[in-house]
């Protein structure tokens, strides 16, 4: 195996001995799923054991244990459920499912033994899986744990997505640039998947829109598309907990509705024939296409309407099929849009009533304002999509129409209420026309659904005053809150067995049903004997990570040092800069004081930057050239270590995670919805610096204030500091650390090749700033010194870390899932 193979192993390797809801291990069990095993490797993979590759025998053992899946499906769709839930999302981040599937059936240790009387590694086995790379970042892992937790919960549900070719791109460093390649996981194949061919829609593009009279007095519109594409269903089951319920997540995959243009093809011109297949498949080739480009945009609108259309047509043959009258479809569905990517369901919906089904308007926008429910995750306004008219008219004119009447409609009702002065109208309008027109879609998703939600306390509140303020005002009751959770399953269960199997032997095995019952630590996080083996599990999760590190990017880190880790999609408002920027300066306090007390500590950074994402990756490049040039100088050896470690995952998280000690979630207060990865890594025992932003507030009011570090402005003095005139230039000249740091940076020395490479960083940070990073430098200096002192007392540090796994149990995803099931989906639960 080469080094690069060992890397992505690594992760799976550390999961041996992983807890598992098994009880006993049964002989027959071994004997049965060994047997399975080999058949699927012969029968399925056309291999026999002595010349199966790694990846052969992933396969053989996922198909395996699909078929014990799919009995347990069949079990969950025997009855038709009184309601069920859909959730639409353009990610679903579910990297590796092998380590899902097996701990949820309780059949972890039941594998290791069958694949060892073969003479294969588990292990090998796990790291084997390509990542499924169907998201971006905390999105589509939310969106994975969220289904994991319905099926644990037994919440009827589906899923639906993009079956990406290639999904996100894989990421390289080449001398500290980023670097981007096709993520290629659908190489060999999915063996989780089923492709359901009698599950195939058309989706329709661009065309023209008549009319006709269906009755005296009632028009009827019918679009006439010019291009359809077809979409293919592919189903992968999500297996609940102990595999009591699964569901399905089911992907779309774009096809042309004829594969070749036979009589161009046979006219010579080969090429030509297949462009209407590539314009096609583009739909579902890659996740996130570049949007600088006018093409870019549209085929990201292609596909948002690709997968809505296909989504909705599908669920509304579905209720057909099950309750034969449309009417009633609210009280049997709820559909959850996953932020802003989805809200052309809205006249989608609206279509499918009015045209395919023949309803009246009335009727058709009860419906679907009884059925929707949108999340927002993002009070960022270039994030919230807005789509040109012109666009929308060319590629979808007749939900343009559509939304222009629900437009007319709701700005004629604000004129009933006395609410009609132009500001006003403009302010509530689906259609922003000061810069251009262009349809606002998280307006469009708000008046089309019945809750809209936030994703954290602050969030939701600040939803509320800021970018729906005044759609709020006209319906107060509609914006609720529903704070984010994760699945403990895969980020305790599979992610961290050691640290499981202490909280098993200290409060039971019900934990592993009940996180809840985490609380339980909180009674031995001042004992001594708890608190070195808690202590020995880290270590042991460092020195596992510090191998990826070496193996990844030639750095050796000591695994006694302070691991302080921020890993996460790299963009300007997460301020990683900001914790580059310390880095610099602590180099120079180090450089200058050598021979004083330094607390070690290694920087771990991960995350990709946006293809077109001139400033992210400007900053990744700086946070390599400042690594080797610390790296490299004497003066801090043992002292300060920077790596960033490429090509960041779902599968490299899970082994970064356990072995954080720090967890930085430093973002402007005000601008992170709620982030999920400070509650990986809190739940994990890594301590939080951070600002009081998105769920870092609830995980303070949880874990306690004495064991996070919270530095900087709240929301609101960020606010009113951005008021101010030069703000950044009197913070620079108000801290000498800060200007000496940047000053460093732009001499050039971590880039002697090219000294003014980071020039344009440091010039943005002197006249803009629009982030508040000199403004809350100091404080964050001033925060990591606090961590300094807390990592030199032991005993006070374990006690700290001990008390944030108990007290992260209110951050489950099952608690998320019953919330938004109890209060906006109105579906039982179990």
């Amino acid at each position: 195996m080469t080094a690069q193979r060992d890397a992505s192993a690594a992760p799976a390797q550390v999961r041996q001995g992983r807890v598992s809801p098994e009880r006993t291990i049964s002989g027959n069990a071994v004997a049965e799923l060994r047997e399975a095993i080999v058949a699927k490797l012969a029968y399925a993979i056309g291999r026999t054991p002595a010349n199966a590759r790694e990846r052969d025998w992933f396969a053989a053992t996922a198909l395996a244990l699909r078929d014990r899946i799919v009995d347990a499906c069949m079990d969950s769709e025997r009855s038709i459920p009184n309601k069920r839930v859909y959730y639409l999302s353009l990610e679903f981040l579910i990297g590796r499912l092998l380590s899902d599937a097996m701990n949820n059936l309780g059949l972890v240790e039941t594998t290791r033994a069958a694949l060892r009387e073969l003479g294969v590694d588990l292990g090998d086995v796990e790291a084997a899986e390509p990542d499924a790379a169907l998201g971006n970042g905390g999105l589509g892992r939310l969106a994975a744990c969220f289904m994991e937790s319905m099926a644990s919960l037994s919440i009827p549900a589906i899923g639906y997505g993009i079956r990406y070719d290639h999904g996100l791109f894989r990421q390289s460093l080449e001398d500290g640039w980023q670097k981007e390649a096709p993520e290629t996981w659908l190489a060999e194949g999915n063996p989780w998947e089923f492709v359901r061919p009698e599950a195939t829609y058309s989706v329709g593009f661009g065309g023209h829109v008549t009319m006709s009279s269906v009755s005296e007095g009632v028009i009827r519109r019918h679009w006439h598309p010019a291009e359809t594409v077809r979409a293919v269903a592919h189903d992968v089951p999500v297996v609940g907990w102990r595999g009591r319920h699964v569901n399905t997540l089911r992907l779309w995959k774009a096809e042309a509705e004829a594969p070749v243009d036979l009589a161009r093809f046979n006219g010579g011109d080969h090429v030509g024939a297949l462009a209407g297949r590539a314009r096609a498949e583009a739909i579902s080739r890659v996740l996130y296409p570049s949007d600088s480009s006018a093409e870019g945009q549209e085929l990201r609108l292609r596909q948002e309407y690709f997968f809505t259309s296909a989504s909705l047509q599908d669920l509304v043959r579905r209720h057909m099929a099950e309750r034969g009258d449309l009417r009633s479809l609210a009280d049997h569905a709820a559909i959850q849009l996953n932020d802003t990517h989805p809200a052309i369901a809205v006249p989608e919906l609206m279509r499918l009533l009015l045209e395919d089904h023949g309803l009246n308007w009335e009727d058709a926008w009860h419906i679907t304002t009884n059925t929707l429910g949108y999340t927002n995750h993002t009070l960022l306004p270039e994030a919230l999509e807005t789509w040109p008219v012109e666009l929308m008219e060319r590629v979808l004119p007749r939900h343009m129409q559509i939304i222009y009447l629900i437009n007319w409609m709701h700005l004629e009702e604000q004129g009933k209420h006395g609410r009609g002065n132009a500001a006003q109208l403009a302010s509530v309008s689906l259609i922003d026309e000061s810069h251009g027109k262009r349809v606002r879609m998280g307006h469009l998703a708000f008046l089309g659904a019945r809750r809209v939600n936030g994703v954290s306390a602050l969030h939701t509140d600040l939803m509320r005053s800021t970018v729906f303020k005044d759609l709020h005002a006209l319906d107060t009751d509609k914006i609720v809150n529903k704070t984010n959770g994760i699945t403990f399953r895969r980020w305790l269960h599979n992610a961290n067995p050691e640290l499981t199997a202490l909280a098993i032997e200290a409060v039971g095995p019900e934990v592993l049903d009940t996180p809840e019952l985490l609380t339980g630590l909180a009674d031995v996080a001042s004992d001594p004997n708890f608190q070195s083996r808690y202590a020995a599990m880290r270590r042991s999760r460092k020195a596992a990570l510090a191998n990826v590190v070496t193996e990844r990017t030639g750095i050796a880190i000591d695994p006694s040092a302070l691991f302080d880790v921020q890993i996460k999609r790299i963009h300007e408002y997460k301020r990683q800069l900001l914790n580059v920027i310390e880095t610099v300066a602590l180099y120079q306090a180090i450089k200058a004081d050598p021979k004083r007390d330094w607390t070690p500590r290694v920087k771990i950074f991960g995350g990709k930057a946006a293809p077109s994402y001139v400033q992210a990756k400007l900053i990744i490049k700086l946070a390599c050239d400042v690594a080797k040039v610390v790296n490299a100088d004497p003066d801090v050896a043992g002292r300060l270590t920077v790596a960033f470690l490429p090509n960041y995952s779902v599968s490299l998280a899970e082994a970064i995670i356990p072995a954080a000690d720090l967890s930085e979630q430093i973002s402007t207060a005000g601008m992170e919805a709620s982030g999920t990865g400070n509650m990986k890594l809190a739940l994990n025992g890594a301590l939080t610096i951070g600002t009081l932003d998105g769920a870092n507030i609830e995980i303070r009011d949880h874990v306690g204030p004495e064991n996070i570090f919270i530095f900087g402005l709240d929301a609101a003095g960020v606010q009113a500091r951005m008021a101010e005139p030069n703000y950044a230039e009197a913070a620079i000249a108000a801290s000498p650390r800060l200007k000496a740091a940047l000053d460093l940076i732009e001499s050039g020395r971590f880039s002697p090749e090219e000294p003014g490479r980071f020039r344009p960083i440091v010039d943005d940070l002197r006249h803009n700033d629009r982030y508040l990073l000199t403004v809350d430098f100091d404080d964050y200096w001033r925060a990591q010194r606090a961590v300094d002192a807390a990592w030199n007392d032991p005993t006070a540090w374990w006690r700290a870390a001990i008390l944030n796994t108990a007290r992260m149990a209110w951050f489950s995803s099952d608690r998320s899932m019953r919330e938004y099931a109890e209060e906006i989906w109105r579906v039982r639960v179990g």
